[in-house]
């Protein structure tokens, strides 16, 4: 896998998140996107240098949001406290063989954003696991991630999304696929499917 703690310490933002049109604009179309303006809890895995974070404050009573780079980790401890965001903690996690739970532990709203497509297939098969018992009955699941090919990119973002459709327990709400990206977004519903 890439080394991201490098490329972070290298330049604090390397996929300019802060001020590129496309990530700019693919925040915006996630939040306009949520069925809901308040949650409860919310896991942001791949939190990155905090601008998804930030604006997933305003909408959740409490925000935990994760990254595997130490250096990304502090950037976005500085973003959301700058921010006076109160109800966001960050944690280091190396995805998926940690896991930013206890066992009785569940989210109203997950977020995954450009991430899934740096796992193996174990590890996503283990990541979509673990996403989906950490998600509350009635919770929402957001999956948005960048279309185009890449260098390090492992899973195309379009058989990630349909593994994810696939499950039983999940009822697609949102779709929206576009040449720059694909967002789905889910419902734990048990037994809702047709």
């Amino acid at each position: 896998m890439t080394d991201f703690d490098a490329m972070y310490k290298q330049d604090d933002d390397p996929w300019s998140v802060r001020h590129s049109w496309y990530e700019r604009r693919k925040r915006a179309v996630l939040m306009a996107s949520l069925p809901s303006a308040r949650f409860g809890k919310v896991l942001e895995l791949g939190c990155g240098i905090g601008e998804m974070t930030y604006l997933l404050s305003s909408v959740g009573a409490h925000v935990m949001a994760v990254d595997a780079s130490e250096t990304a980790a502090a950037i976005c401890r500085r973003r959301v406290g700058r921010a006076g965001a109160n109800n966001v903690s960050v944690q280091v996690l190396q995805l998926p063989a940690s896991w930013p739970l206890g066992s009785d532990d569940s989210f109203d709203l997950v977020v995954v954003s450009e991430l899934a497509y740096y796992f193996s297939e174990p590890e996503l098969a283990s990541f979509i696991e673990q996403c989906m018992a950490s998600l509350a009955l009635q919770g929402i699941w957001v999956m948005c991630h960048y279309k185009p090919q890449f260098h390090d990119r492992i899973g195309s973002t379009d058989e990630i999304h349909n593994k994810v459709n696939a499950l039983s327990e999940l009822q697609r709400i949102v779709s929206h696929d576009d040449e720059q990206f694909r967002l789905d977004i889910w419902r734990h519903a048990t037994g809702a499917r047709s």
